[in-house]
């Protein structure tokens, strides 16, 4: 299967498509079977959407995705993305679940597994905030300047769907980098490349702790992100391990001499083919690109990790430096209890996932698309998560995945809108209800041939009007997507998605006034870092 993989959207599919096309006659191809975007990807149907996305009123641009929203054009290729920092989040909140934002185009949702012909697709999206892990997704319009940036954060329950998974996937794709990959590939030349990134490394920031669980979990044969608008490939070699899923706080500081080698492409196409070789990248400064300030420091702190069988530290690898401060029982006694961290399950948890075998992932992080930026890559791809034969002449066409709507039905009675989120119960505790909801599945939806993604498409927002101008001051409406009522539907659960005109006119009035975005602005303020020892002095910069 031929797919290409671009790296940060930021609304230009146009030229994304023009790449690939490109791309494509100079490889002797007639063409790609999937396009994957990592993110940013800025699905603006109308000027009202842009005050739901996080960013600087003087950067605000329309994008060319409304061609696409309103019908003028179709993508030529089918597209799969997940969502980023930078989106119409407002839109993407419709879709939850997942669902097609135009013809040919399909958003992950917040967390999913999919399927396109043989080749299985986990996606996570949002990035990585430490102090929003476990919060419920409470934003709803109109959102304030800080539900603007909160809403793209990724959150312990779609993370918690993604690790009761018990079988092969081939293909990861997170916006945001997982948490300490930057060891496992050329790291001496991204720090000369991006020098900013050093610190965060050798302190553990830099990353999404969430996209690492889910990443050594599944195990995928590729992994494919976004974010930190640079190329960047590593593997990780997962029979350096044990048998069981590697901890989380073993792998975020290795030595240089545990460091693995960087992935070597020989058929790569180089975008940047006028730089000289073997010498570093110099880091140049673009006119034309937005350097966003949009959130504080990660915060890594006070997150225990998931309940999710077989880990084990690793006492050969160097550990995180974490620094404490000592606070008294008597002290903490004294605090609600909402500060006290979730308990997880006692109970032993399973051993490792038999049918989850790949042993060394592929990790590829690409640019955004601008001139002589590392942005797209073309690939021929195997899926390792079928034993039969492909054949070139199987049709392929977009269809759900079995374990995954199981897995769905099974935590579906969680409501993600609303606090408290319970607590993950544990694998042990989960595993029989997912083999149960697994055989639901198969006897209702299989069985009845229901597993092809409905191309059922709908405009629900208005398409774009000049017009209105870039910035307008009302707020966009909230709106109930056809096809997430169609999905709950299909499964038999709640549409949580949902309200009533009268909720929302009720919610209207309480609105706060447009802000222009959301977000900072250029700039390379100080800020107070949230890194593993709590507060300490760190650079507040746009990669975040």
């Amino acid at each position: 299967m031929r797919i290409a993989i671009e790296g940060c959207g930021h609304g230009t599919l146009h030229a994304i498509y023009a790449s690939i096309k490109k791309t494509c006659q100079v490889r002797g191809w007639d063409g790609i079977d999937l396009l994957i975007i990592g993110g940013d990807f800025q699905a603006v149907r109308n000027a009202y959407d842009l005050n739901a996305m996080s960013v600087p009123s003087k950067y605000r641009a329309i994008g060319d995705f409304h061609e696409y929203y309103s019908g003028a054009r179709t993508a030529p290729y089918l597209t799969l993305f997940v969502g980023g920092n930078h989106e119409a989040s407002n839109h993407l909140w419709e879709l939850y679940y997942g669902g097609w934002v135009a013809p040919n185009i399909y958003y992950l949702g917040a967390a999913n597994v999919i399927k396109y012909g043989p080749l299985r697709i986990a996606g996570l999206s949002g990035i990585w905030k430490g102090y929003h892990y476990r919060r419920c997704h409470d934003e709803r319009l109109p959102y304030g300047s800080d539900e603007v940036k909160s809403i793209y954060h990724v959150r312990e329950l779609d993370t918690r769907k993604l690790l009761q998974l018990r079988t092969q996937v081939d293909v990861g794709i997170s916006h945001d980098w997982p948490n300490g990959i930057e060891w496992n590939g050329d790291w001496k030349q991204l720090f000369r490349f991006k020098p900013h990134f050093e610190a965060d490394a050798k302190s553990g920031r830099l990353g999404s702790v969430a996209a690492k669980y889910v990443m050594d979990r599944l195990r995928p044969k590729w992994w494919f992100a976004a974010h930190l608008h640079c190329k960047y490939s590593a593997i990780v070699n997962y029979a350096r391990e044990s048998e069981s899923a590697p901890s989380i706080t073993s792998l975020l500081v290795k030595a240089p001499s545990e460091v693995g080698h960087v992935l070597e492409n020989t058929d790569e196409i180089d975008l940047d083919a006028d730089a000289d070789a073997g010498q570093p990248a110099k880091t140049t400064c673009n006119d034309d690109e937005i350097d966003l300030v949009m959130d504080e420091d990660d915060d890594v702190t006070g997150i225990s990790k998931p309940a999710i069988s077989g880990e084990s530290s690793n006492t050969d690898t160097p550990q995180a430096t974490v620094e404490t401060k000592g606070v008294s029982s008597d002290l903490r006694d004294q605090l609600p209890a909402a500060f006290t961290r979730p308990a997880l399950s006692s109970a032993p948890q399973p051993q490792f996932p038999e049918a989850i075998t790949n042993e060394r992932t592929h990790f590829l992080a690409l640019d955004k698309c601008l001139p002589q930026r590392r942005f797209l890559q073309l690939m021929d791809v195997d899926p390792i998560s079928v034993r039969s034969p492909v054949t070139s002449d199987t049709p392929c066409r977009l269809t759900y995945d079995k374990e995954w709507l199981a897995i769905t039905r099974t935590l579906a009675s969680i409501d993600p809108l609303t606090s408290p989120i319970p607590s993950d119960l544990g694998e042990s505790h989960y595993l029989p209800l997912i083999e149960a909801e697994e055989a639901w599945v198969e006897e209702n939806l299989v069985q009845n041939n229901q597993m092809a993604v409905p191309e059922n498409f709908e405009i629900t927002a208005p398409t774009y009007d000049p017009s209105v101008g870039l910035h307008p001051k009302e707020h966009p409406r909230e709106h109930t997507n056809p096809q997430t009522v169609a999905f709950c539907k299909l499964l038999g659960i709640h549409n949580f998605f949902d309200a009533s005109e009268d909720e929302r006119e009720e919610r209207s009035k309480k609105t706060p006034p447009v802000d222009g975005g959301g977000g900072r602005g250029r700039g390379r303020g100080r800020g107070r870092g949230r890194g593993f020892g709590g507060q300490g002095q760190g650079r507040a910069r746009g990669y975040r």
